[in-house]
């Protein structure tokens, strides 16, 4: 006897056959709850509640890797602000890229449905010191640079999903103004928080779902406190990445709400390690390419006892996703990386140490179409679907699989 699981790679849905020892850990599905009429009422309470500055607003989007039904609510959002007596001319939205690489006209309309074509896109560009406007500092030394037309907006309305973030502790909610619309300078600082330089390693506390004492988290709530979002819109959504619930509010408490609220459908208690564990990313774009797919990684590979055997399914269709992470593999030892980040915290710096990390404790195979010479240098081993079928087969020892590794959590059992 058996069983069959099926995972998601870009696209794609494979079928993988399992023995009935294997255990399979799944999220647990919230109920959908959210309608455009639902949404549109909530708006309408907050609206009616915070009686703010309707004459210009600034609306700030996730990118592409961090869609959130926008095709289907972005216009319930502009339409109620418009019954309202908001101008549509004088709307803005922004997407919050932080680092990553602007998106093309037609991955917009993709992400964003008519809207894009509608209404006033601001692309935002880490590296146009022009745009910001320095408001001091935290108290860990994060320069608050701020978008100048940010600033100066009447009404700033943020809407994402609420994700796992495996060193922020939660990604969404504040995470779209800063780092979102960050600086490349500010974002690196903040980042550069996941390495403890005082016992040479990563924070223990910069962990998925880790909020508290968490020193990346605590100042990205202190950067908070300089441009806090007027209303913020928190989406929460299923394994498939559709939208679930939208919870519309205002301030901390609110995003930590809809934190727990996230959680209660994708953290799982486990009791203990796994000799071999099979995931998926969760598919596309959870694993459009490798800096996105280490989230599943990092997630998967706390299920994995010491020396065992990960393999993750990441279709990487655009390869590593970042020009600052393979250099931090070629710089010939964790301690020279680490020196060096401690120094100057640049790119993706903290997840190579991540990576790192991980292939001194577990062996980390992949099925991917990533290059052979990528794979090389990160540490990880390229196999195919042949492969993680024998491996399975043959494998003696406890055995897990985890269909969508980009938002199921481990926490302690």
């Amino acid at each position: 006897m058996g069983q069959t699981i099926e995972l998601k790679y870009g696209r794609r849905k494979i079928s993988l056959p399992l023995s009935d020892r294997t255990d399979i850990f799944q999220i647990h599905e919230p109920d959908k709850k959210i309608t455009p009429s639902l949404f549109a009422s909530r708006l309408r309470e907050e609206l009616e509640r915070l009686n703010l500055d309707l004459s210009d607003i600034a609306i700030v989007v996730g990118d592409k890797t961090r869609l959130c039904g926008y095709p289907e609510y972005l216009p319930v959002l502009l339409d109620t602000l418009e019954n309202f007596g908001a101008d549509p001319d004088r709307m803005t939205l922004f997407i919050a890229y932080g680092t990553h690489a602007l998106q093309t006209d037609k991955e917009c309309l993709e992400a964003y449905g008519g809207v894009y074509q509608n209404v006033r896109f601001i692309h935002h560009d880490c590296m146009d010191d022009k745009c910001f406007v320095n408001s001091g500092k935290t108290s860990r030394g994060t320069s608050v640079l701020i978008r100048r037309d940010i600033v100066e907006t009447g009404f700033l309305i943020t809407f994402g999903a609420v994700s796992h973030h495996y060193f922020a502790g939660y990604g969404g909610g504040r995470k779209l103004i800063f780092p979102g619309l960050g600086q490349k300078e500010s974002i690196y600082h903040n980042h550069g928080l996941f390495l403890d330089k005082k016992r040479q390693t990563l924070s223990p506390c910069c962990q998925s779902g880790v909020l508290d004492k968490n020193p990346l988290a605590e100042d990205l709530a202190e950067f908070e406190t300089f441009c806090p979002a007027d209303l913020a819109i928190h989406g929460i959504l299923d394994s498939k990445g559709q939208v679930c619930d939208l919870l519309p509010g205002v301030g901390t408490d609110h995003f930590q709400n809809a934190c727990v609220e996230h959680g209660k459908h994708c953290e799982v208690a486990v009791t203990r390690d796994y000799d071999l564990v099979i995931a998926s990313c969760g598919g596309y774009p959870k694993d459009i390419n490798f800096i996105q797919s280490h989230k599943a990684i990092e997630h998967a590979s706390k299920f994995v006892r010491n020396s065992g055997i990960l393999i993750i399914l990441a279709e990487c269709q655009d390869s590593v996703g970042s020009k600052t992470f393979l250099p931090w593999f070629e710089m010939g030892s964790w301690k020279n990386a680490f020196d060096r980040l401690a120094q100057n915290y640049e790119g993706n710096g903290g997840t190579a140490l991540s990576m790192m990390a991980k292939l001194k404790r577990i062996r980390i195979l992949m099925v991917t179409q990533l290059s052979d010479s990528i794979c090389k240098t990160i540490g990880v081993e390229k196999i195919f679907l042949d492969q993680v079928k024998l491996l399975v087969k043959q494998s003696t020892g406890s055995v897990a699989a985890i269909p969508n590794a980009g938002i199921l959590v481990r926490i302690p059992g």
